[in-house]
C-alpha cells in the first residue's frame, strides 16, 4: 500500500523530526526511542500501531519502558471512570523527570475530545508537549516537528481541532503481532445510548471504503498474519452511511463473507455488534463460512425492559433472547459473550433481577461486567445518584456470582475434547508455557512436550510457534481459561 508520508511535502514536513534523530544518534550511538501505554479497547490498539508505524518510518525505535524514551505517548480511553484515573496518574508521574532536555510527552485519544479532560491537562499537567484527538494519529509526525522546532508555548500544543481523515489511507502500521491483524473497518457511532461517551468523542458512524479495506486485508495475509480482527464501534451498521448518500456499499453480512473467503485467511473476528442491528444474513453468513469465528460479543447491557428504553439501546430483551436463538441454530456450538452494566441511574431491584433472569437464559459463555460510570456530557450522568453505591456494590457482586458459575460451566463443557487454539506467544507467568485462543475465543494456556523455555516464537524450529492452530486437549477448565496439552506435534 502507498505510504503518504513518502510524498515531496511530507517529506519536508517531518525534516525536523530526522534532524532531531540524527543529533540523538549523533550524541547517544542510538536512534530515538518511543513508548506508547495504551488504555481502552482495540480500535485504541490500533491507533497505537499506526502511531507506532508512524514513529518507527521517522527512525524511532520502541522500548519496553519509559524510563528509556525520548518519546512516550499515551493513548486514552474515556469510557470508564478508572481509565481516566489511571491515565492522569501516569502523566502525573512524569511530572518530576520533565527536565530541559526530558522525554517529550504527548496524549492522545479520546480524552483529549472532551474538553474537561484538555482543561485539566492545561491547569495541572503542563509538561505534557501535546494532545491530538481520537483517530488522528496522520498527524503525529506534524505535531512532533511542531514541538521540536517551531512551538514555544508553555502550555501543551493543541491539535484536536484539526481536520483528519478517519482511516489515514496508506499510513504505515508496526503490528503488535506477527499473525493477528486488526482492521478499522468503520469509526463512530450513531446510537448516543445514554451512559456512553463514544460518539462524543470517535464522532458519527464513517465507513471505510469496501476496496480499501480487501485490500488491506489481502496485504496483510500475504504478509503471513493469519488472523483478522475486523473492528468498529458497531461493525453491525457498517455501509448505512455510504448507502444513504446513494454510493454502493456491501452490509456487514456481505462484507465479512468476503473476507472470509480470502486465501490465507484462518480466522476472522469482528467487534462489536450491536443486537438492534443485528441481521438475519449476518446469522446466516456466521453459520455458512467456517472462517469466520464461532464466537459473538452481543453486548445486553441490562435484561430489564425498562432500564433499556431508558438507556436508548432500541431492542427489548424478548428480541435479545431471540437473536440467540438464531445465533445458536445458526451455528451450534458458537460461544457467546456480553456486556452487562450493573446500577444505572435508576435500576430498582426488580429491574436487576431481570437481568439475572435474562442472564440465566441466555447462558453467556463470559461476560465483562461493569458497575455503572458516569461519564460527562451524557443524558445518564445528570441523573446519576452515588448515594446508592453500597447497593449496586452488592448486586454487582451477585451478578459477577452468577456469570463466574456460568462460565465455568461452560468451560467445563470442554474437559476432554480436543479442540484448535491459535497460538499467540509464551505466557507471562511461565515461558514453558504457550498461551492462546480457541476458535470460539476462550483463552487456553497450552502445554507442549519436552518444551522447558522460551523459544522465538516468530520462527525458527519450535513447532509451537505463534500463529500455529494447534490440536489442544483440554485437561483443566476455570471460570476465565483453559489448561491443555498440545498433540499435534
Amino acid at each position: 500500500m502507498t505510504n503518504p508520508l513518502l510524498s515531496e511535502e511530507n517529506f519536508e514536513k517531518t525534516r525536523p523530526i530526522r534532524l532531531w534523530a540524527a543529533e540523538l544518534k549523533r550524541r547517544f550511538g542510538r536512534p530515538p526511542a518511543y513508548f506508547i501505554r495504551t488504555f481502552g479497547c482495540q480500535q485504541n490498539d490500533h491507533d497505537s500501531e499506526i502511531a507506532a508505524g508512524l514513529l518507527e518510518d521517522q527512525g524511532f525505535q520502541a522500548v519496553a519502558s519509559p524510563d528509556n524514551a525520548d518519546l512516550i505517548l499515551f493513548n486514552t480511553c474515556s469510557v470508564r471512570e478508572n481509565a481516566d484515573d489511571r491515565f492522569f496518574g501516569h502523566v502525573g508521574s512524569l511530572k518530576p523527570v520533565k527536565k530541559k532536555e526530558g522525554p517529550i510527552i504527548g496524549v492522545l485519544g479520546c480524552m483529549m475530545e472532551q474538553a474537561v479532560h484538555r482543561d485539566r491537562i492545561y491547569s495541572s499537567f503542563s509538561h505534557v508537549d501535546f494532545i491530538l484527538g481520537a483517530g488522528a494519529m496522520e498527524l503525529l509526525p506534524q505535531a512532533l516537528s511542531q514541538v521540536l522546532f517551531e512551538y514555544g508555548s508553555k502550555e501543551p500544543l493543541d491539535l484536536t481541532d484539526q481536520e483528519k481523515d478517519a482511516f489515514g489511507p496508506g499510513l504505515p502500521v508496526r503490528r503488535s503481532q506477527h499473525h493477528r491483524a486488526l482492521l478499522t473497518i468503520m469509526t463512530g457511532c450513531n446510537n448516543y445510548c445514554s451512559y456512553c461517551i463514544v460518539p462524543y468523542t470517535r464522532g458519527r458512524e464513517e465507513s471505510r471504503s469496501y476496496d480499501l479495506i480487501m485490500e488491506e486485508a489481502r496485504s496483510v495475509l500475504d504478509q503471513g498474519a493469519v488472523e483478522l480482527m475486523l473492528l468498529g464501534q458497531n461493525v453491525n451498521s457498517y455501509g448505512n452511511d455510504i448507502r444513504k448518500r446513494g454510493e454502493k456499499s456491501p452490509d456487514f453480512a456481505k462484507l465479512l463473507a468476503d473476507i472470509s473467503q480470502l486465501p490465507g485467511l484462518g480466522l476472522v473476528r469482528y467487534m462489536t455488534s450491536h443486537p438492534k442491528d443485528l441481521s438475519d444474513d449476518l446469522i446466516q453468513a456466521i453459520g455458512c463460512y467456517p472462517q469466520i469465528e464461532p464466537h459473538i460479543h452481543l453486548p445486553l447491557q441490562s435484561g430489564s425492559d425498562n432500564i433499556l428504553a431508558r438507556m436508548n439501546r432500541r431492542y427489548t430483551a424478548a428480541h435479545y433472547l431471540n437473536l440467540i436463538e438464531k445465533l445458536r441454530a445458526s451455528r451450534p456450538g458458537m460461544t457467546i459473550t456480553t456486556d452487562l452494566i450493573v446500577g444505572y441511574p435508576g435500576e430498582s431491584q426488580a429491574d436487576f433481577e431481570d437481568t439475572l433472569r435474562v442472564m440465566e437464559a441466555a447462558r453467556f459463555d463470559a461476560a465483562f461486567t461493569f458497575i455503572y460510570s458516569p461519564r460527562v456530557g451524557t443524558p445518564a450522568a445528570r441523573i446519576y445518584d452515588p448515594s446508592e453505591s453500597p447497593l449496586i456494590q452488592k448486586r454487582f457482586e451477585e451478578l459477577v456470582k452468577l456469570q463466574n458459575e456460568m462460565s465455568l460451566d461452560s468451560n467445563r463443557q470442554l474437559l476432554g475434547r480436543t479442540v484448535k487454539v491459535l497460538i499467540d506467544g509464551p505466557s507471562r507467568k511461565d515461558p514453558a508455557i504457550l498461551s492462546g485462543r480457541t476458535l470460539d475465543d476462550r483463552l487456553v494456556n497450552v502445554t507442549c512436550p519436552d518444551r522447558t523455555s522460551s523459544h522465538d516464537l516468530s520462527g525458527g524450529s519450535d513447532q509451537c510457534q505463534a500463529g500455529l492452530f494447534l490440536s489442544v486437549r483440554i485437561d483443566e477448565a476455570g471460570s476465565f481459561s483453559l489448561k491443555g496439552t498440545a498433540l499435534d506435534l
